[in-house]
């Protein structure tokens, strides 16, 4: 079995041209197929966007029974199947099942004029499954007789490919959903931390497929210490499942720049971060005050640079958000920012303070 790269992402959300609006204006993905009562999806809508070799499936469910109507219910707005290309779905499926996961959908063959698709589904984690995709033919019919495709115009290429999905899992369950992926998938762990930071802190395990083209960031929170925002995605998602997106960039700093003027919102940096930035990262082939002017993150490893930066959450659970990411050699997934963040933050904070204090003792000189 082999899995080549990640065919498709289907989120769960509670109305889906709502959604669609949103990453067509904002993130600039564009409108490529819909489905519904008209293509025999009796009781759902599903809407196909997409954006360089990113493709994502908007699905609400029409009737309470509708697995994306429990999902939402259960869960909010979210990440709700990561489907996989492989080259034999009901092989593939047989071998997932004969290895232990979950069967949930058997093999299902849809065909058109110039195209045949079969999927299949299994268990992957928490209420989140892996859709199996195997395409024969025309490989622009998404789901040929379910998701009629629309004509194909030009996107803006901001964004490129799914780099990663970083996914939380409830205390004690990452061992054990590491061990899933490695025995029943064939992945590989590649990357394990511990980070700690302000008295919160996680554990941290990277798996990825062979063909190193999926890529699943698992975190756990470390009990042992103050809840943070492992806790929080937790307890307002109801259980594991996909805290953010990593979307890979060529250029992050027109990405940023573009998709910020359409209304995205980011996660604001400390200006003081980036005091000692170059100090930290070494030198970065990139304008300095750009970086601090849209909030981009730098961090390094054996490799190289990556250049990064996440999204305030768009849903009002406050839990799925998206990451941009440019790759400049580097493997691993920027957590050196962490600790960098908080310390110019402290840092930031204790100005604020020195600069409060001095002015206070001014006013009291001038009062006096």
């Amino acid at each position: 079995m082999d899995i080549n790269g990640i065919d498709h992402i289907e989120l769960y959300v509670g109305d889906a041209r709502q959604a669609a609006f949103y990453f067509g204006t904002a993130v600039g993905f564009r409108l490529r197929g819909q489905g519904g009562p008209e293509t025999g999806l009796a009781d759902q809508r599903s809407l196909l966007l997409a954006q360089a070799d990113i493709r994502m499936l908007l699905t609400s469910g029409l009737t309470a029974e509708h697995p994306a109507s429990a999902y939402v219910q259960r869960h909010g707005d979210g990440i709700a199947v990561v489907a996989l290309e492989v080259d034999d779905a009901a092989g593939a499926y047989a071998e997932l099942v004969g290895r232990g996961a979950a069967g949930v959908t058997p093999p299902r063959t849809f065909t058109g004029a110039d195209a045949e698709v079969v999927t299949a589904e299994v268990g992957g984690f928490g209420d989140v499954l892996h859709r199996l995709v195997e395409r024969r033919g025309d490989r622009t019919e998404f789901l040929p007789g379910a998701v009629e495709s629309l004509p194909a115009g030009d996107d803006d290429k901001l964004l490129a490919a799914i780099d990663h999905l970083a996914v939380c899992v409830p205390p004690g369950q990452l061992d054990g959903t590491v061990a899933h992926y490695e025995r029943v998938f064939g992945f590989a762990q590649i990357f394990e931390e511990h980070i700690e930071v302000a008295g919160q802190a996680m554990n941290s395990k990277v798996v990825q497929s062979p063909s190193e083209r999926v890529t699943v960031v698992l975190l756990e929170p470390d009990t042992s210490r103050r809840p943070g925002q492992i806790e929080d995605f937790l307890r307002w998602h109801a259980g594991a499942g996909v805290q953010h997106l990593g979307l890979r960039t060529d250029d992050i700093v027109t990405a940023v720049g573009a998709l910020a003027e359409r209304g995205v919102r980011f996660a604001g940096t400390p200006a003081a971060y980036y005091d000692d930035l170059e100090r930290r990262v070494g030198p970065v082939d990139a304008p300095l005050d750009r970086l601090r002017d849209l909030s981009i993150l730098v961090d390094s490893d054996h490799g190289g640079q990556l250049l990064q930066i996440f999204t305030e959450s768009m849903h009002v659970r406050r839990t799925l958000f998206l990451e941009l990411i440019e790759r400049r050699g580097a493997r691993t997934f920027g957590s050196g920012n962490i600790k960098a963040l908080y310390e110019a933050k402290e840092r930031e904070l204790a100005a604020a303070g020195a600069t409060s204090a001095v002015a206070a003792a001014t006013a009291g000189g001038v009062g006096a």
